[in-house]
This record gives structure tokens, sequence and C-alpha cells, in this order.
């Protein structure tokens, strides 16, 4: 039943508007997102200003989805958009069945079962897939009211929505109460997050002012307020325009007596109304909005015409909203005034009336309201089962968090007490360790692992379960929170127990050598491989635990011992993935390959293919937000590697549409930061080591020595040579990891740190830092003798460094430096190579002999460094060519690197530009915004301001128009 509830004008709010509709359709082009959360105080009029906004972006020719989040902690997963979905098809006609049919396929998309918990990620492909459809080339705008009771899984959702869909053009725009946003609330983290994307804002609608309260007074009574009555109204409203309207009513229809707070003014509007109105509000208030109009016959119990009588008469008093979906309170306040004001045994009443209504008409989505009226009427054992059902519905939608907390409820409700005569003092009959085992999986799939461990304990101390099976979840959970040690020990406790089954020990030694494998100790997680192995052998179906174990023992071998052989392992344990189609199989698997191929083993252009082809294959299997997202991060570290920064950038650009966050991040952010710290982005990169910092404050350890490596390499080239020391030394001391690569290079900047404080004189060398570094170098070696070709190759070409670093001590030798020249020159890695060339050049210009060889040198470094971008590397060479007098342009040549489509060939004015700082001029010279030449190019607007700096430096130009003179002067005709 709807109605026409708000008469009252809309003051003061024009601005806000305009604001809106420019922010959320005329700014946002095809294949954009956008998005504005609308934060402010209970009644400053959030929820009218959406239905305005809406209303004009739906006369604009968009297509604008309503819905709103429910007043209840264990709501049901993704129910505004499905309450969004479901209006839209019920406003369809018969000559819209096309988008009736792609509404009704997204809504079928939400009910369909599935088996793990990647099809979290498969459901929200769906969704963007459905949206699209559903769209049809139409700007789309979801409204969301009350975000502040948002669920987890749409919270999730918007996280993917706004990641960018494609060629759909999307915005959102929600209400937040700010009062609720209090302490540890998650959607304070949700907005945080939010707001790094330039496309997103966070308004706050502030109250009305003392002018634009008396005209809505004014309105509202319908002549202007004497000034005793204006500053009555503002003096008691503070400019909230709910407020304003309540009081501005009470002096329209003369009603004397309000009391001067919120509470005596809502409860004289209550008393006003007529009694079976009394009786609707009252019932709406204690009931979870919005009530639907059948509900509230079964609570109120009033004759069909005298409910609707009573509501119309709620409405006319504008204490009542309806819509097609039901009755809502016109605001929250209300409902807490007036809920507050029955008696216990009135609310149970009504409690149990909802209650035995909704049990007298099922439905999976009443399972939650039911569990909620049933546990407040006073009846747990009736409580229960819809708390059960209502957790097996989220999981069959994927939402673990919502899961958790039904589950949570179910253990509360066993554990209470039942009431009533006959049963006083006796326990819900409930099998309470299938409950605890429930719900600690459900926090574990939504990363509660705290919860997860705690409920396990708990499950423990029934005494139901067998050992065995409890070391090995225990493990999972342990692994999951990132704590590794205490995990491998309860694995290795459960392949000791003697009643372990034959799956439960393949399991769990499979599980191991993943773990193993994670942490770094190949041999190990090899020696387990090959017993996982054998066990699944015994045990048919145990795919998932034969391909975890073939991966881990193909990278243990190829780094080992035989590098085709493992290589081999591995790609079998692909195709056996493929096979079974299980989507974390095919992802660990493919993972695995591309690191090991981008990492150890060098084979850099074939794991770059790798990782993209994985990329797109987990995508389609619903895993973008994870394992795509770590697949491109391994892609942006070969393409880095090879010299390739331009396409690196795009891969990372690509990767944070998805907006990872937590542990999925880590690998992405470090590949982000490798790019910045070449760049000398000192802001960007200094930014992302902190938020993987701060990812890694509870565990992480295989991240560490990368982490601490890029803050030594950012240290030095911000000339901090004693906060580089500093983060080297805690690397060597914290993290336990046996990788011989990032040790290495660990080691390599530790060297390189002192040796840059000898030459600046800025620090004392540290004799005893040298002294240890120098033994964990000779520990390296010999341990890389023992490995695989390929891997001594890398290991050598970090040894190389480390002793030609270690010469600049005491008179730096060329020959060493040469020497690294050639390893990285062999192994394709130009930005070593440019750095040792420039120190090859350094050391040959001390010694005052052959400066022919060492202008060459700097040349060719400056060269590479110029097409990469490196600018601290450029830098350095042009400083060293000054004083040298070495000329670093020859006449007839060009530093620049490999052509790049879509930029200007250059001239000998353009040719010190990078590649990608060629594509920014070629933009910026067609008058396009930095903005506009992020989106063109798939990268930050804050990183094309450096480049755009950068062009400044390089042109010696100090504004864009000079820039553009310089390159259309430039310009080939």
């Amino acid at each position: 039943m709807a109605s026409d509830v708000d008469t009252a004008p809309l003051v003061g709010r024009a601005d806000q508007v305009a604001t809106l509709r420019a922010a959320l359709l005329d700014d946002v082009g095809p294949g954009q997102t956008a998005a504005v959360f609308l934060t402010g105080e209970s009644g400053v009029g959030k929820t009218r200003l959406l239905r305005e906004v809406g209303n004009r972006l739906r006369t604009a020719g968009a297509l604008v989805l309503t819905g709103a989040c429910l007043d209840i902690g264990d709501a049901s997963p993704l129910h505004p958009l499905l309450q969004a979905l479901r209006r839209l098809d019920t406003g369809l006609t018969a000559s819209q069945a096309g988008t009736s049919s792609a509404v009704r396929g997204l809504l079928k998309a939400f009910t369909e079962e599935a088996g793990d918990p990647g099809g979290a990620g498969t459901l929200l492909e769906r969704v963007s897939r459905g949206l699209h459809l559903v769209a049809q080339g139409r700007p789309l705008v979801l409204v969301l009211d009350d975000l502040q009771w948002v669920d987890r899984s749409t919270r999730q959702l918007l996280l993917y929505l706004l990641a960018g869909l494609g060629d759909l053009q999307l915005s959102v725009l929600a209400a937040v109460r700010a009062e609720s946003l209090q302490g540890a609330h998650p959607l304070r983290r949700v907005l945080t997050e939010l707001r790094r994307l330039r496309s997103v804002r966070v308004v706050d609608l502030a109250p009305l002012g003392r002018a634009e309260t008396e005209r809505l007074a004014a309105e509202i009574v319908g002549r202007p307020l004497g000034a005793e009555a204006a500053e009555s109204v503002w003096q008691r409203s503070g400019g909230n325009p709910f407020v304003v309207e309540e009081l501005a009513r009470a002096l329209r229809d003369g009603r004397e007596g309000l009391s001067d707070t919120l509470r005596e003014v809502f409860l004289a509007r209550v008393d006003a109304l007529p009694e079976p109105a009394h009786a609707v509000v009252h019932a709406v208030a204690v009931g979870v909005e919005p009530v639907a109009h059948w509900l509230l016959a079964e609570a109120t119990r009033l004759p069909e015409e005298a409910l609707i009588d009573a509501v119309r008469a709620a409405v006319a008093h504008r204490l009542l909203v309806g819509d097609e979906d039901g009755y809502r309170l016109r605001h929250r306040l209300v409902a807490e005034v007036v809920a507050r004001e029955l008696l216990p045994a009135e609310r149970s009443v009504l409690h149990r009336r909802y209650a035995e209504a909704l049990t007298a008409a099922p439905a999976e989505l009443h399972q939650a309201r039911l569990a909620h009226h049933w546990r407040l009427a006073g009846e747990p054992a009736r409580a229960l089962p819809a708390a059960v059902a209502a957790a097996r519905e989220a999981e069959r939608l994927h939402g673990y968090a919502e899961a958790h907390r039904h589950w949570s409820v179910a253990l509360q409700l066993a554990d209470a007490p039942v009431t009533g005569a006959a049963s006083a003092g006796e326990q819900v009959d409930a099998d309470r360790a299938e409950l605890l085992g429930r719900a600690a999986e459900a926090a574990h799939h939504c990363g509660e692992h705290a919860r997860a461990l705690a409920l396990l304990e708990e499950l423990a101390d029934t005494g139901t379960t067998a050992a065995c099976a409890l070391h090995i979840r225990r493990a999972r959970y342990l692994a999951a929170a990132g704590r590794s040690a205490p995990a491998e020990a309860e694995y290795r406790r459960a392949l000791a127990l003697a009643d372990c089954t034959s799956a439960e020990r393949a399991s769990a030694a499979a599980h191991l050598a993943e773990l193993l494998l994670h942490m770094g100790r190949y041999a190990d997680a090899g020696d387990r491989a090959r017993e996982a192995l054998a066990l699944a052998a015994q045990v048919p179906g145990s795919v998932t635990e034969v391909v975890l174990a073939s991966m881990a023992l193909g990278f243990s071998e190829a780094y080992l011992e035989d590098p085709d052989a493992g290589l081999a392992v591995l790609r079998d344990a692909l195709d056996t993935a493929e096979r079974s189609g299980r989507p974390e199989d095919v992802a660990c698997a493919y993972l695995h390959l591309a690191e090991l191929l981008t990492g150890p083993l060098n084979i850099l252009e074939e794991g770059v293919v790798v990782a993209r082809r994985g990329a797109e294959r987990v995508a389609e299997l619903g895993l973008g937000r994870t394992y795509e997202t770590r697949l491109l991060a391994i892609a942006t570290n070969g393409l880095f590697r090879v010299g390739q920064w331009a396409e690196a950038e795009k891969v990372v650009a690509a990767a944070l549409r998805h907006r990872p966050s937590g542990a999925d991040a880590v690998e992405l952010l470090l590949a982000r930061c490798r790019l910045s710290v070449g760049y000398g982005d000192i802001e960007a990169a200094d930014r992302d080591l902190e938020a993987v910092a701060t990812v890694l404050a509870g565990g992480g350890a295989r991240h560490v020595i990368p982490l601490l490596t890029l803050r030594a390499g950012l240290a030095m080239w911000q000339g901090r040579h004693d906060l580089a020391r500093q983060a080297v030394q805690r690397g060597l001391t914290e993290s336990r990891s046996d990788d011989m690569g990032i040790l290495a290079a660990l080691v390599w900047h530790g060297l390189r740190a002192e040796a840059e404080a000898h030459a600046s004189r800025a620090v004392p060398v540290d004799a005893t830092a040298v002294r240890r570094l120098r033994e964990v170098a000779e520990r390296v070696a010999r341990k890389s003798e023992h490995a695989a070709r390929p891997v001594r190759d890398g290991v050598d070409g970090f040894l190389a460094l480390c002793e030609a670093e270690v010469s600049r001590l005491d008179g730096s030798d060329p020959a060493l430096w040469a020497r690294s020249v050639a390893q990285w020159d062999r192994r394709h890695h130009p930005y070593p190579a440019a750095y040792s060339r420039l120190r090859q050049a350094e050391a040959l210009l001390a010694r005052r002999r052959r400066t022919a060889t060492a202008g060459k040198l700097l040349r060719q470094a400056y060269q590479v460094a110029q097409s990469l971008g490196a600018v601290p590397l450029s830098t350095e060479i042009r400083t060293l060519a000054g004083r040298a007098r070495v000329r670093l342009e020859e006449p007839g040549t060009s530093s620049r690197g490999s052509s790049v489509a879509g930029a200007e060939p250059t001239s000998d004015e353009l040719a010190m530009l990078t590649a990608r700082e060629r594509e920014v001029l070629v933009a910026v010279a067609e008058g396009l915004t930095n903005k506009e030449i992020g989106q063109r190019l798939f990268i930050s607007e804050r990183t094309i301001g450096v480049h755009v700096s950068h062009i400044f430096d390089k042109l010696q130009v100090r504004t864009r128009v000079q820039a553009s003179a310089i390159f259309l002067r430039n310009r080939p005709e």
C-alpha cells in the first residue's frame, strides 16, 4: 500500500541535489563507476534526499534500483539488492519483457545452491553480468537506505561493483546514519577503503541553517512564523528537518503542552491517533521493517477495513510511511521512542503474533525474522530451528559472515533455559557439538580466525569429535590466520595419531606440504608431498590432496634438483585440477606454476604468459578478487624484471580494480611498490609499504624480507642510509625464510647501504654489520651450490652485486662490476644491469683510466634508465656524467626505448622522455586532465601527476601549455 507521505517541501537542499546528480550521472562516463555515501544524524533528511535524487536520475534516463537494509543484526544476506530487483520487476510492463527476463534471471542466481566458499566469487561475477543485462545500456544507479545495517555480503558486493564492471555505467547512492558508525563498526572500514577511489565521495548532510529552518516551518504552518515561535522551533530542533516538521505541525494544528524533548513530541503524535492507529504504530515499532500489510494485520488483529483506516490515520499524522513492501515508521527515532513505551508483556505478545504469522506462511526469506521474533517472545525452542534454517540459507548465498551470526545465535538459543511452568530449567534439545562445528567453519570462511579457533576449542571440550579431525581443523584455522609454526605442529600431531583415517592422513600431509612450501622450506615440503601422494593413492576421490601435494613436490624438485622434472609435475597437477574443475585447485596450480617460472627459474616470458592466462581462467571461475589478483601480481613482477615497466603498470591497475584486501592485497602492493621505488615515487611507495606492514602485523613472515628489502631501497634513494641499514638488520633477525634468492637480495641492499654511507660520509660505516652481511652472503653461496642451476644463477647475480658493493668500501673494483653486468645481462634483467654499469663507470673514473669506456657505460645505463622511467637512477647517472663531463646524448642517437603504440614519434627535444611519459605528453597536448589521462591509460590520477612532473623537469618547462608547445613543435608533419 503506497502513500504520499512527503508533502513537505524540500528546503535548503538544492545544491546537494545538483551535486549528487552531477556526481552520479553527468560526470560518469560509459564503463565508469561512482558512489556517494550520504551521512548525517537521524532526521537530517537523508532518506528524503535519496528519494528526490533518485526521481531526478530516473527522469534523466537512468535505471534506478532502490532498496533498504534491514534493522536486524542477523538479516538475510544481500537483502537490499534482492529487494531492489523485486521492486523493479513488480513495476515492469508487458512491453519490458526483456528487462523482466533479465531481472528474474538475476534473482534466480541468488537462490541456486553452491558447494564451496569459492562460489561467493562466482555469485559476484554473475551479479555483475546480470546487472549489465538489466541495464540494457542505460546508466544504472543503485540507491540504498539505512546502510548502517548493511550485511557483510552486501558490503562485499559494493566493493566489487565499485571496482568496475566493464562497459556498465554504475553509480551508488547510499545513506548512512552517522551516529551508528562508532567503534569497530564494519562499515567504517569499508568507507575508509572506498574513500581511496577518486570516484567515491562521502558527503555529510548537515542540519538546516536558521533561515532554512524558518522557511521550512513557515511552509508547513502556511504562514510566516512570529519571532518567538521561530526562535522556539530553531532552538528545539537544531535545524533537524524531521524535528522542524514535527514542531511546525504542532504549531499549525494548535496542539499545546508539547515537551522540549523529541520523545515527548513523538509520544504526543502517537497519543493523538485513534486507538486502532495507535496499535498499528506500536506493532510496526516492534516489527522488523518493512512490515508487510498481511503481517501487520496478523499482529494487530484488526479487521481489514479498520486496519486500512488506522494506517491512513498514521500516514496522515506523518508517523507511518507505506510502499509496496510494507510499512515503516517515518523516522527510526519514532520506533525507538514508541517501543520503549510498551510494557515487556506487550512487546512479547507482539513478537509472538509476528512469529506465529510467519510460521504459518513459511518462506526461506522469513527465517531470520522468525528466529528474531521467537527469541524475543521468549521461545528459544521455537527460535532455534529458524536460526539454523537462516544460517543454512546464508551459507547457500555464500554469506558466511551472516551464517556465522546465525550459528552463534543458535548456540545462545541452545544454551537458553526453556520458559514455562511445565519445563522450567530445561534446556533446548539441540546437538550443541554440531552447532559449534558449523559456527566454527562459518567463522573460518568469513575471516574471523580467532573466533573460529575459540569455537573449535569449545567443540573439543565436548569430547564428540575425534582428535585427528580436531588437529586438522585447528591447523587449517591457524594457517589461515598466518600462524604458520603452530599450524605445522598441529598437522604433525594429527599425523602422529593412530586413529586417523587414511583420508585424514592424506589431507593433513597434503596441506602440510603446501604450508611448508609457503614457508620456504622446499626440501621438507617435497618430502611431505611424497608422503601425501602415497597416502592419497589409497583414498578414492582425493583430488585436492593430489593437486596440493603435486604442486609442493614439483616446486621443491624444480628449486632443489631438476627444473624440468619439477615443471612437469606442476603441469600435470594443473591438468588434474582442470579435470576436477574445483576452482581453488585450478587457481593454486596456476599460482605455483607462474611463481616458479617468474621467480627461481627465471623463465620470465613464459611465466608472465602463464600468470596472465591463469588470471583469466580463475576470473571465469569466480575468483577474481583473490587468485586473479595474486596471479596479476606475479605477472607484474615478471614484467618489472624484464624491464616492461609501463606494461606492468597497466597490469597493476587492472588488478586494483578488484579492490583486493587483506593478505590477497600484499603481493599486489609489493609489486606496485617495486615500480614506485624504481620510478622514484616516494610517497606512493611509502604508502604501499605501510599498508603491507599493517596487513603483515599478525603474520605473513614469507613477505617480510621483500617488504624490508623495498624499504631499504626506498631509504637509500632518500639518502637515509641509516634507515636502510635498520630495515636490512631487521630482515636478517626477524625472518625465518630459507629462500636464497630473496635473502641474497636483502644482503645486497644491506651492503649497498654501507657502501652508500661510505660514499656520502653522512653516516659512519658499521663494520659489524658489514661482517655479518658478508657471513650471510657466504652462507647463501654455500647453500646455493645444492640448488638447481637456474636458482644458482639467480643467487649468483645478487652475490656478484654483494661482492662489488664490498669493494666500494675500499676503492671500487671495476672488474667486479663488469662481472655483475655480465650476470644480469645474461639473465635479461635490465635494471640491475644498468645499475652495475653505473658503478663500473664510477670505478673506472675514480681510477682515472679508460674514460671512453666509462662514458659508453654511462650512456648505456642512461638509455636503459630513461626507457624504464627510473628517475632516481637516471638522476644519479646524470650527476656522475656531469662531474666527469661525459655527454649522455650522442649525436644522432636517442635514449628512447622501444616504441609504444599510440605515442607519437619523437625528435631530439623529446628523446629524453620515457615511453610512458611520451604517452602522457600526447594526452596533455590534447588538453586532457590528469584524471582523463589516467582513465585512458588505466593508471591512477596520482601517478599521472608524477609523470607530468617528470616531463616538466626533463623539458625544463613550468606549464602544460609550454610542454604541449614543445610536443607540437617536434611532431612529424
